[in-house]
């Protein structure tokens, strides 16, 4: 399986309560993150959220859907919320959360393999284009949170972490 790496950081003029709060309620996601197309919860999990299960359908700017699932397995409140991916990808997710220099950011980690069989088929010659659709979706759910929190994105940056 292909391994897909990237570090996603947002810088938002909002409050870290709510840009926290925002991205707590993925239920919500498709009425402001354009690329999420649908999301449902399978798993209720604890009083916190960890274990809750979500099914996630994404669609990028390549012709594509993507479909997984994501069990929460923490969450420290105004910091970090973590989660395991099951599906067309598997591995892991984890939103970082805190303020600096005035702004919020919000740094998201996907590692994961790639699980569907035609992805690592294209994989040697498309992960470049994978990377810039997921760069694309991430963008699109930057803005998409600064005007739901009426909010001045400041930069969005996606980076591959070095090994």
């Amino acid at each position: 399986m292909t391994k897909f790496q990237l570090v996603t950081e947002w810088r938002i003029s909002a409050s870290l309560a709510e840009v926290f709060e925002a991205i707590t309620h993925c239920l919500d996601w498709p009425k402001w993150w354009l690329g999420s197309e649908k999301v449902e919860k399978l798993v209720t999990g604890d009083k916190n959220g960890v274990e809750c299960v979500h099914r996630f359908i994404w669609k990028g700017r390549i012709p594509y859907r993507l479909v997984f699932d994501i069990r929460v397995t923490r969450i420290v409140p105004l910091k970090l919320i973590e989660g395991r991916a099951n599906g067309e990808v598997i591995g892991t997710g984890r939103w970082n959360f805190f303020h600096e220099d005035g702004v919020t950011v919000v740094r998201y980690e996907w590692d994961v393999h790639l699980n569907r069989l035609w992805m690592n088929l294209v994989a040697p010659l498309a992960l470049p284009l994978f990377r810039w659709n997921h760069h694309q979706v991430m963008q699109q759910g930057a803005k998409g949170l600064a005007h739901l929190l009426h909010s001045r994105l400041e930069s969005v940056h996606t980076s591959i972490p070095s090994p």
